[in-house]
């Protein structure tokens, strides 16, 4: 009778590592499409690589633009950054269970550490905080959208988040609005001869950006023709003066205002539409656009921002 006992509790064991087996054959079959709880996610960024869980519960978010998204996918994180959190995306501001870490430009990795983050995505203004975060969990870099491909780095950024937490569908809906207003905006500007020309403002200084710039998505992307071309692609910007602008004289003038985002103030546009600059063809023609600096200054590589960026360009035409 023992032996009896012995034999069929072998064959029960000898099933059920079968089925085992089986069942991680299938899964292996399925890919990285099929994400199952536990299964370990490799990601492939500009600083590195990580492995993480999918699925990731406890979420650290450094960058506005990650938060968008992960935002538009229902996730809540843990922990973000709460100073100069955009209008857009207050609700955050006031959760008393989201941890506040600091800004997008220093953060406090004490109270980072005591989040448990399984996963911390930051952002480009925290690239010297790398390591560091490092040493807490596995930290997701975006790519930048200024690396002189925009619409490439936005949909990869939105391609790991569909990974990790198997959102493919959601995803791609998102990218398939974006491309739609993409091409409805390029019939008009392909149509236009007018060229623009885009500033920052700070405190009464201008910096103007181009083709290939943080800021870039206006003429790579949407078609916009560049009124001073050969501009550096640096991420602060070409220091330009007034008379540069008179000079230039752009038939259309994007302002990006960020005073009024850093020192909270109220756009001054008599500072910034001065004599020299009423004298160019865009002030002539009330063609100044004043863009919202939230959306372009601090965000601007998430699912809401570049929707509001197209909308607020398509204005102009």
């Amino acid at each position: 009778m023992k032996k009896y006992n012995f034999i069929l509790s072998f064959s029960v064991l000898a099933y059920f590592l079968f089925f085992l087996t089986s069942c991680d054959g299938n899964n292996q079959k399925r890919g990285e499409s099929k994400i199952a709880n536990g299964e370990k996610i490799t990601i492939i960024h500009s600083l590195g690589t990580i492995e993480v869980v999918s699925n990731p519960q406890r979420v650290v978010v450094l960058d506005f633009s990650a938060l968008e998204n992960l935002d538009y996918l229902g996730i809540k994180p843990v922990a973000i950054p709460k100073t100069g959190l955009p209008s857009h995306l207050s609700k955050y501001k006031d959760d008393t269970s989201i941890v506040d870490v600091g800004s997008i430009t220093e953060v406090n990795l004490e109270k980072i550490n005591e989040a448990r983050p399984d996963l911390i995505i930051m952002g480009q203004r925290l690239i010297d905080f790398y390591d560091q975060l490092s040493v807490i969990a596995p930290v997701l870099y975006p790519e930048p959208v200024d690396a002189g491909d925009f619409m490439g780095a936005y949909e990869k950024n939105l391609d790991n988040l569909a990974l990790l937490y198997n959102k493919q569908e959601e995803i791609e809906r998102a990218k398939g609005v974006i491309r739609s207003k993409v091409e409805e905006v390029k019939k008009l500007t392909v149509a236009s001869e007018e060229k623009a020309l885009i500033l920052l403002h700070n405190r009464g200084r201008f910096s103007a950006y181009g083709s290939g710039s943080r800021f870039g998505i206006v003429h790579d992307v949407l078609g916009v023709a560049e009124a001073a071309e050969g501009l550096s692609v640096h991420r602060h910007g070409n220091p330009v003066s007034s008379e540069f602008i008179q000079k230039v004289n752009p038939d259309l003038i994007f302002v990006i205002d960020r005073s009024r985002v850093v020192d909270n103030s109220v756009t001054n546009k008599e500072e910034i539409e001065n004599l020299l600059v009423k004298e160019t063809e865009a002030a002539k023609n009330g063609k100044i656009y004043y863009l919202n600096p939230e959306i372009w200054y601090l965000a601007g590589g998430g699912i809401t921002s570049v929707n509001v960026m197209v909308d607020e360009v398509i204005q102009a035409f």
